[in-house]
């Protein structure tokens, strides 16, 4: 660890880099008679650099006396605007890199009849990008290694993000709130994370990673943000892209079975055919997206042994393979009247079939016992139904906007387990069936008003979301299984939501000051024969603040400093009062008890360009208050471990993190990420309530890792592109233990055909099969250590044709 951690210090301190710049501004503003304030038409309107007065770009006023420059680089500049019979007027003006309009108020001339001057150039279009030094954007497009897999695999070798149990992690931490085209949805979950080990990375254009979101985005998820953009093309015509994606994963066993389990999954197949279509005619744009998944995955192959205080030893192993089939299909109409008001209705279909093959034998110490042996098939059916409506008014002034959206989601999870329990003495059949039906309503308002030096924006949003929920439970001969834990339970949701958030920008400081008022009503009523829990909820009105200020000591050269506020609330299937027995020994049950958890964060973030190449660096600090996680605990008498999520008092992680992005030459770069981080844990004691109380005590955790990221690109000729990636992980926390170091090594290549429209592809991540997971879990009366084998290792080869 300790040379890690040197490694680490020296990439902070030794190396340079900064994400991308702003290239393009707009600037607008109104020209008046300073004396009978009436407009002016046909004003001439230039801009000059302030250093030298060399013209950079100029336009007319029309007829109401507005102009527009678009197309402006940040920069100080000089606004001249000249007419006959007037005197010339001429200001400074700072064009930031924080808005992507700037509104420069009222300009008033004055009368002089022997003023006779005349301008005129023409000004080009273009669109302005913003930069705040608060996301980072990676075009999965250049991400030749992960190319044809899922969006979970392609983001695994972005910076700051590493993978656990199937879940996203900024920081080291996974309360990420994910996001599809800028909204919440069910196929990624509401506040927590699902289904993106099946979301196809070539259905995805970019995808944005923001740590510090501004009060615009809801309040949700203390690591921050993950914005999935799907492609949409806008081209005139009739245009799309077909494309096809072969692979195979589970190429060897990595360990054997132990003995009487069927076998693993191997030669994994993997399948995905995808289509786009867009077609453009004037004001209506039409566009349609399909993609169909077909794979089969060693899901989890974890080998286990629980040691008891009482001296017994229990050896396992849990192997799952698992066939999925995953259809989605998004299309949408946007229509453009005139050019103020825009409107774009769209819907979005998924189904999702999940088929579970699973195999638990418990042994002695000495494999020379078989204690029992679990078996269990898994038939689960998921279907989300999205549909948009969004409405856009733009104002004269130019960035000046006001939308309107609804959006309504419905996702049924319908699910069926099958079990056969096979004992020394007995064999029992055990069956549960899950339906759960979730609606969600979202209605958003958002206003945009751009200002002379920033902008200010304010909003409002309601959702409410209901989940009925049904868990009923078939026991078989001496059934494990507790009967009595199911039942009916309703899930209901209630969050109104108002925000205002301030832009300021002058030559040498930015500002940006937000705040996010939520209240939040959450009722879960449950059955109420139910054996341990009762009907409970919460509520709470909260202010939820961004701070941002930035110091630029040049154009290349910035500071920032963040403090936001934020929340993380119970997921519903976090609050279940259903055991789920896919692990009979090792149960997990919810808890609707849970209470939000509520996270304070600071970070600076520095950063620093030049031609070749970019860089930057950050230090963060956050604190959490009831932190949720899960705790295991075991009854007397009984040598069933129980999971149950638990407010488990404060915890903190305080770290840094640098990207540098260097092109050493016109056929090579790199992109390198590292981080270094300190989590802990205080004290805490908790209260498992299931199936009896139990209490359980934890005493002070902490632990430092990070991790470093490298990816190198070569551009050979022909249009052929190879990038090698390699990713460490390092031991880290996790609840009553910690989780072991990891590696993995990526490659991949592509190649233009067929005059661009075509594209191969080629890549194998974890090319040397080195990626395992390793936990040591220490519990009340006993300690868990595993490794899982699962599968890591795919190839996969691929062709995509534009038309």
């Amino acid at each position: 660890m300790s040379r890690f951690i040197l490694l680490i210090s020296y990439i902070i301190f030794s190396q340079l880099a900064v994400f991308s710049q702003v290239k393009n501004i707009t600037l607008s503003g109104l020209v008046r008679d300073s004396r009978d304030n009436s407009p002016l038409p046909y004003v001439n309107v230039s801009l000059r650099k302030q250093a030298d007065s060399i013209l950079v770009q100029g336009t007319i006023t029309n007829e109401e006396g507005r102009f527009t420059l678009t197309g402006i680089s940040p920069g100080l500049y000089i606004v001249q605007s000249t007419y006959m019979g007037y005197t010339t007027f001429a200001k400074e003006q700072l064009v930031g890199s924080l808005s992507a309009f700037l509104d420069l108020g009222v300009i008033g001339m004055l009368r002089d009849s022997r003023l006779l001057n005349e301008v005129v150039v023409n000004a080009t279009a273009a669109e302005g990008v913003s930069e705040r030094m608060d996301k980072k954007v990676f075009s999965l497009e250049n991400n030749v290694s992960q190319t044809g897999g899922s969006v979970l695999q392609a983001m695994q070798n972005l910076p700051g993000i590493t993978v656990q149990d199937g879940k996203i992690q900024l920081r080291g931490n996974d309360k990420i709130a994910v996001l599809i085209d800028g909204k919440q949805n069910a196929i990624t979950g509401f506040g927590s994370q699902t289904g993106l080990d099946n979301i196809p990375a070539s259905a995805i254009e970019r995808i944005e990673i923001i740590n510090n979101p501004s009060a615009k985005f809801d309040a949700n998820g203390n690591a921050g943000i993950i914005n999935i953009i799907y492609k949409k093309n806008r081209q005139e015509g009739f245009n799309g892209k077909l494309g096809f994606t072969s692979g195979l994963g589970a190429l060897w066993v990595r360990r054997e079975n132990l003995p009487g389990i069927r076998p693993q999954f191997q030669s994994t197949p993997k399948l995905n055919p995808s289509l786009s279509l867009n077609y453009k005619k004037n004001k209506l744009n039409t566009f349609v997206q399909a993609d169909w998944l077909y794979t089969q995955t060693l899901n989890r192959n974890e080998f286990a042994e629980r040691i008891y205080d009482s001296g017994e030893i229990i050896r396992q192993q849990v192997k799952r393979n698992r066939t999925t089939t995953f259809s989605t299909i998004k299309s949408g109409i946007d229509w453009n009247p005139d050019d103020r008001n825009n409107f774009t209705v769209s819907g979005f279909f998924n189904r999702e079939k999940i088929i579970d093959n699973g195999d638990i034998p418990y042994f002695n110490s000495s494999l020379t016992q078989q204690l029992r042996l679990w078996q269990f098939l898994e038939d689960e059916v998921k279907y989300t139904a999205t549909g948009t409506a969004i409405y856009q008014h733009k104002f004269e002034q130019p960035g000046h906007l006001l939308n309107a959206g609804f959006n309504y989601t419905f996702h049924r999870e319908d699910e069926q387990y099958f079990f056969t329990n096979i004992l020394p003495r007995f064999t029992g059949n055990d069956a549960f069936k899950l339906l759960s039906d979730e609606h969600v309503s979202d209605l958003n308002l958002d206003y945009i008003k751009p200002l002379r030096q920033g902008r200010v924006e304010a909003g409002f949003k309601f959702r409410r979301r209901t989940i009925p929920t049904n868990m009923q439970f078939f026991p078989g001969l001496n059934s494990p299984v507790d009967v009595n834990a199911g039942g009916q339970a309703d899930y209901k949701e209630t969050i109104p939501a108002v925000y205002g958030n301030y832009v300021f920008e002058s030559k040498s400081f930015e500002i940006e000051a937000g705040v996010r008022l939520e209240y939040v009503n959450v009722n879960y009523d449950v059955n109420p024969n139910h054996n341990t829990y009762k009907s409970d909820g919460y509520d709470y009105a909260q202010p939820f603040p961004n701070l941002r200020f930035g110091y630029k000591f040049n154009d290349y050269n910035k500071l920032s400093l963040f403090y936001n506020r934020r929340v993380d609330r119970p997921n519903e299937v976090d609050i279940r009062i259903f055991p789920k027995y896919d692990e009979p020994e090792v149960l997990k049950v919810g808890n609707p008890t849970l209470r939000p958890q509520f996270t304070d964060r600071i970070e600076m973030g520095h950063k620093i360009s030049w031609k070749s190449g970019n860089f930057y660096s950050a230090l963060y600090h956050l604190a959490t208050d009831a932190t949720i996680t899960r705790i295991g605990t075991i009854v007397p008498g009984n040598s069933i471990i129980y999971n149950i999520f638990q407010n488990a008092g404060k915890s903190a992680n305080t770290g840094a993190e640098v990207t540098l992005q260097q092109d050493f030459s016109p056929w090579f770069s790199i992109n390198t990420s590292a981080a270094l981080y300190r989590s802990s844990f205080e004290a805490f004691t908790i209260e498992n309530k299931y199936p009896v109380p139990t209490v359980y005590t934890m005493s002070a955790q902490q632990i430092t890792s990070g991790n470093v990221k490298l990816n190198g690109m070569f551009k050979l000729p022909k249009q052929t592109d190879i990038q090698i990636s390699a990713i460490y992980l390092a031991a880290d926390i996790i609840p009553q233990g910690k989780i072991g170091s990891r590696f993995s090594l990526d490659i991949g290549a592509k190649r233009q055909i067929q005059k661009g429209r075509g594209e191969l592809f080629f890549n194998a991540s974890d090319l040397l099969n080195t990626m395992q997971v390793r936990r040591e879990i220490t519990g009340n009366g006993f300690r868990l250590n595993s490794t899982d084998f699962y599968e890591t290792q795919v190839i996969r080869l691929g062709y995509s044709y534009k038309f």
